[in-house]
């Protein structure tokens, strides 16, 4: 089938008949057309030829042309693809290194073969085209609602016909109650779109905690418009859920605007979800406050937040207990993801106990190292002294303050307090010598005797091995596993030591022993107060 004049104009209308049917660019199915001819006519002239086709986008003509590049001598390889400059001069008044002679051939006659051949190239190309056109189509829309027809079911998973395409919500994405048949209408999120071998995946949720906030912005025309803002939403799909607002003009209220007229709008999200019971939360900057608002409808005594270990403790009457936890845990889980912070509640009678625990355990402390009877011990306590350091070293006038204190007892008994803990440090010391500790970790500034034996006993004996831990191994930390925070122990974190300090004395070690340029050191300090800065005034 050679490419005649009678059916040149054919080509170009197939191309846009392809284009329209495809939905792609007709361009893309002429280039898939011209690569196609090329290849055939290589297969007929030789595969070793560069053969090129380019077909005219206003008549349709093809034209077949065979290109030689020019080449320095020494790079001739391919004696029908390439010239050097000297063959060049035939055909070019001036031939350099990289210019192109171009010689037309005649068109090729197509056989039944070669014509196959053709057609598989040009499907191969116009499904490539299609599939990058969707793939263009809904990378944007990720994390938007789409709306779609179920086409079928495999293995628990549902296919849906989102128009230009296919997604896919896949069991664990559907809410439990959930059952769909052919042709019923779906609504989702596009929570991913990949693009993988078999052609651009989108990926759909109905249980995605973004889910429910993109339906309240289409119920609530003040979330729309940014007036009222979703802070953060936390879900357990087709039970309940909590989304916390904020409003940025004082005369709406952010939680009746979500509620709507008799309920109108929070309805229509709960309809969408199944009847997923939503608790609205005004959203508050202050954790404490926040906090209170996320465990309703329980009430809540008192909160102590842990902002270092990300943790917070609420304290609720007995008769609250329950209800703060919620069914299986469903309400302090939710609100802990809300706030993303592990809560702990307890009653406020298990606290008054854990009170008058720690209480009895520093009397005992101060009974045993200052050798005082249990009424002083008491008094020190009551006054909000917590360790033998605070005793020793705290200016004598607040030990004054205390009924019942003169100069003497306040003299004797930081006398008392230091002496104690020098003969703890020489004790730690010598502990430390015997495990092989070397004086440039003792003499390291930062560093009690007590925290050296500790890191003795974790194996660090030297400057060097000190400088190669990491903040976290000497302060503690968090880390997340499965959804789970899990707690990671520091060698040095029962001496309260924070992961800034530990971060300092790892970089001071490093400094001194020339890993670190101090220069850099303090430019990235500097660079650090500079974004502190901006963060406050942000």
């Amino acid at each position: 089938m050679a490419i005649t004049s009678a059916n040149q104009l054919e080509l170009l209308q197939t191309a846009e008949a392809v284009a329209r049917e495809k939905m792609i660019d007709p361009d893309l199915v002429i280039q898939a057309m011209e690569e196609s001819l090329a290849r055939a006519a290589k297969s007929r002239y030789g595969s070793e030829l560069d053969i090129r086709v380019k077909i005219d986008r206003k008549t349709g003509r093809a034209t077949f042309a065979r290109i030689r590049t020019v080449v320095e001598d020494e790079a001739l390889e391919n004696h029908h693809a390439q010239l050097t400059v000297k063959q060049a001069k035939s055909y070019l008044a001036d031939p350099k290194v990289g210019d192109e002679v171009i010689d037309e051939v005649p068109p090729v006659d197509l056989g039944r073969i070669a014509a196959q051949s053709a057609k598989q190239v040009i499907l191969q190309k116009v499904r490539e085209a299609e599939r990058d056109r969707q793939y263009e189509e809904f990378k944007d829309r990720k994390g938007s609602i789409i709306n779609g027809v179920v086409k079928r079911e495999e293995y628990g998973n549902i296919i849906v016909d989102i128009g230009r395409g296919e997604g896919i919500l896949r069991r664990n994405e559907k809410i439990g109650r959930e059952a769909y048949r052919p042709n019923d209408r779906i609504r989702c999120y596009i929570k991913d779109v990949r693009r993988e071998a078999r052609g651009p995946q989108v990926f759909l949720s109905r249980t995605d905690p973004q889910f429910m906030a993109e339906l309240f912005k289409m119920e609530v025309p003040e979330i729309y418009d940014g007036i009222i803002e979703i802070k953060a939403v936390a879900r357990d799909p087709g039970s309940r859920a909590k989304i916390a607002v904020i409003s940025y003009d004082n005369s709406i209220d952010p939680v009746g605007a979500c509620v709507g007229m008799r309920g109108s709008r929070v309805q229509a999200v709960v309809n969408e979800l199944q009847g997923e019971k939503i608790d609205i939360i005004p959203w508050n900057q202050d954790q404490a406050t926040f906090l209170v608002n996320a465990l309703q409808p329980a009430e809540v005594s008192k909160v102590v937040i842990d902002e270092e270990a990300g943790k917070i403790e609420v304290v609720v009457p007995d008769e609250q207990l329950s209800l703060a936890i919620g069914r299986r845990g469903q309400n302090v889980r939710l609100a802990s993801q809300l706030t993303g912070l592990d809560i702990d509640i307890m009653t406020e009678a298990e606290e008054s106990q854990r009170r008058q625990a720690e209480f009895a355990e520093r009397t005992k402390l101060f009974m045993d190292t200052l050798d005082v009877d249990e009424m002083m011990a008491q008094l020190l306590v009551a006054e909000g002294f917590t360790n033998l350091e605070e005793v020793a070293y705290v200016d004598v006038d607040e030990l004054l303050s205390i009924d019942g204190f003169d100069e003497d007892t306040a003299g004797e008994l930081q006398a008392r307090a230091r002496d104690f803990l020098e003969e703890q440090n020489r004790k730690a010391l010598e502990a430390a010598r015997a495990m092989g500790v070397e004086d440039s970790l003792i003499d390291f500034e930062g560093l009690t005797p007590q925290m050296v034996e500790a890191l003795a006993k974790d194996g660090i004996k030297t400057l060097e091995d000190f400088a190669t831990c990491a903040d976290w191994e000497l302060a503690g930390g968090w880390t997340t596993e499965n959804g789970q925070r899990k707690k990671d122990e520091g060698v040095l974190e029962k001496f309260d030591m924070s992961l800034e300090e530990a971060q300092h004395l790892i970089m001071t070690a490093r400094v001194m022993l020339g890993w670190v340029d101090p220069t850099e050191l303090a430019q990235a300090d500097a660079e650090e107060v500079e974004g502190e800065d901006e963060e406050a005034e942000a």
